[in-house]
C-alpha cells in the first residue's frame, strides 16, 4: 500500500511543552502499548537530563536548549542513501539508493530509539539522554548505525546504474 495517503500529518499535534512536531513525532516513536504519558514523560526526563549538561557546558559553539540538540541529532543521523535489494536476471544486487525526506526522518528516530532500547540497566529516559547528546555530537550507536549504511552505498556503488 505505498503511496497511501493518510491524514496522520495533518492530525499530528505540537507535543506540550517545547510546541514541536517533530518532537510530538518521536514521542509517538517511543510509545509502547498506547502509553502516550509514559513516552512523553521519558523523553523530556531525557531533555531535562541534556538542558542540565548543556548549563554546565563551558563550550561556546554548544546549543544553548536541549531541543536544539534533538534536532541536531535527528539531522546527524539521518542517511542520505541506503542500499536496496533488487533482483535483476536471477541475481539480487545491492542497489544503493537515494532516502527520501519522510523515510531520512524515521530511520533516524528508529535508529536513536534502539541504540536507546539496546542499553540495558539505567531508566530510559537517562539512555535517550546519552543518545541524543552523542548523536547530536556526532558520536554514538545511532551514527554508527548511519555510517555503515552510508558505507553499504558506497561499497556498491558500481550497481548504481540498477536504480
Amino acid at each position: 500500500m505505498a503511496g497511501r495517503i493518510t491524514k496522520s500529518d495533518d492530525q499530528l499535534r505540537p507535543d506540550p511543552r517545547h510546541g514541536d512536531v517533530v518532537l510530538s513525532k518521536f514521542i509517538n516513536c517511543v510509545m509502547e502499548d498506547g502509553k502516550k504519558s509514559v513516552a512523553q514523560r521519558v523523553v523530556y526526563d531525557a531533555l531535562d537530563l541534556i538542558q542540565g549538561r548543556l548549563d554546565k557546558e563551558a563550550n561556546p559553539d554548544a546549543p544553548k536548549t536541549s531541543i536544539e540538540v534533538f534536532r541536531r541529532a535527528i539531522d546527524n543521523v539521518k542517511p542520505y542513501v541506503e542500499v536496496r535489494s533488487k533482483r535483476i536476471g536471477g541475481a539480487n544486487y545491492q542497489v544503493p539508493m537515494q532516502v527520501n525526506r519522510r523515510r531520512q526522518q524515521s530511520l533516524a528516530f528508529r535508529w536513536i530509539i534502539q541504540a536507546a532500547r539496546g542499553e540495558k540497566g539505567r531508566p530510559m529516559g537517562r539512555k535517550l539522554a546519552e543518545e541524543l547528546y552523542m548523536a547530536a555530537r556526532g558520536e554514538g550507536k545511532a551514527m554508527t548505525t548511519r555510517d555503515q549504511t552510508h558505507r553499504m552505498a558506497e561499497a556498491n556503488k558500481a550497481f548504481a546504474h540498477y536504480a
